[in-house]
């Protein structure tokens, strides 16, 4: 097996669960849900391109452990209707062996999603004032989405019913399309559209017939509650926003479905700043952590790396804590995070996207962007 692949796939998989737990504990329960999945997702892939890897009885376990909470969580908010929860498709068979377990394959068969636990509907509690920066991407969802809303009236022409954010892992589209939803008091319905085409599900285009379906009759049925009409879907408010890390790969036809095309650019330093204020609000920082400092030495750091730095940084202070022998006394803490500690992290953890990487964005928003 190749082994860097292989790690290349655990630390997806370490990321998908840490942003799941972030989530969760923040109260996103659907974007929670999602990142649960993928993180699931990756840990069957794993187990089935190295069927003789000796952690694959780990992965199986850990995946276990997000499915239980993935239905937890289900089950306590409500984010699927009572008419899905049991539906099941199809699932593929697997020669999966674990330790040389026979219910290897059955764990994983388990494991994999039904589509109602890939589609979550939620109605989201992120707000605009959540999303850190981003204000020209944030009035172009306005004027697509939240004034044609609130004056269906002023728009003769119709307005934009698909919109694509692209851009940089990180930097915040998902939450966007959250604190969209949560801006018209709508329900998001949340999708990630490599799994619902996967193999592993059946049929694909049948699984996006059913995902619109779906959401027609729910919005519909919403119309008819508050204003007695069903006028079959002229003024229906769904919307489909797209989220992307790799514009490039689409194709022309494709692209031409979504009359809005926003590129979502990495943080500003005014943006920096604020995350690290975010972040750091429930850390101990040492009198010499200026925030303008951190903003200016994480340029080019996404949303998404600068919250890993500073849970990196407090790491460190909780290693230093333990490696003293003094941490089983509760009423010790760890020092104060010093603007050292900040540094050292960075000097050790690159970006995650790289300047050619940048340049891509750029040069395929140059030519693609719709505003």
């Amino acid at each position: 097996m190749s082994v860097v692949a292989a790690r290349e796939l655990e630390e997806d998989a370490r990321k998908y669960a840490s942003e799941a737990i972030r989530l969760d504990s923040q109260g996103a329960h659907g974007m929670a849900i999602q990142m649960y999945q993928r993180a699931i997702s990756t840990l069957i892939k794993l187990v089935h391109l190295y069927p003789d890897y000796h952690l694959n009885r780990h992965y199986l376990e850990r995946a276990t452990v997000y499915q239980e909470r993935v239905k937890a969580i289900q089950q306590a908010h409500g984010l699927i209707p009572q008419d899905q929860a049991t539906e099941e498709l199809p699932v593929e068979a697997t020669n999966v062996q674990v330790g040389g377990n026979s219910k290897g394959p059955q764990v994983v068969q388990q494991l994999k999603a039904s589509f109602s636990e890939l589609v979550i509907k939620e109605k989201p509690e992120v707000k605009w004032d959540d999303v850190i920066g981003l204000e020209d991407c944030k009035g172009a969802i306005r004027e697509s989405i939240v004034f044609p809303f609130l004056r269906p009236d002023l728009f003769k022409l119709g307005w934009p019913r698909g919109i694509l954010l692209f851009g940089p892992p990180g930097c915040g589209k998902t939450m966007i399309a959250a604190a969209t939803a949560a801006e018209i008091d709508g329900y998001f319905i949340s999708i990630d559209a490599a799994s619902i085409m996967s193999k592993w599900l059946g049929e694909g285009e049948k699984n996006v017939a059913k995902l619109f379906n779906n959401a027609r009759k729910m919005l519909s049925d919403n119309l008819r509650e508050t204003d007695g009409i069903n006028d079959k879907g002229k003024n229906l408010h769904l919307y489909v926003i797209g989220a992307t890390n790799k514009p490039w790969s689409l194709d022309l036809p494709f692209l031409r479905r979504f009359a809005k095309r926003i590129h979502v650019q990495m943080p500003d330093s005014n943006a920096r700043m604020a995350q690290f204020r975010i972040y750091t609000a429930p850390l101990t920082l040492a009198e010499d952590v200026n925030l303008e400092a951190l903003a200016r030495l994480s340029e080019g750091y996404s949303g998404s790396d600068i919250k890993d730095i500073c849970q990196s940084a407090q790491l460190r202070v909780v290693r230093e804590l333990f490696s003293s022998g003094k941490a089983l006394d509760k009423e010790t803490q760890p020092r104060p995070i010093a603007l050292a500690d900040f540094k050292e992290v960075m000097r050790s953890r690159r970006p995650s996207v790289s300047p050619e990487m940048r340049r891509a964005y750029t040069q395929w928003s140059d030519s693609f962007t719709a505003l």
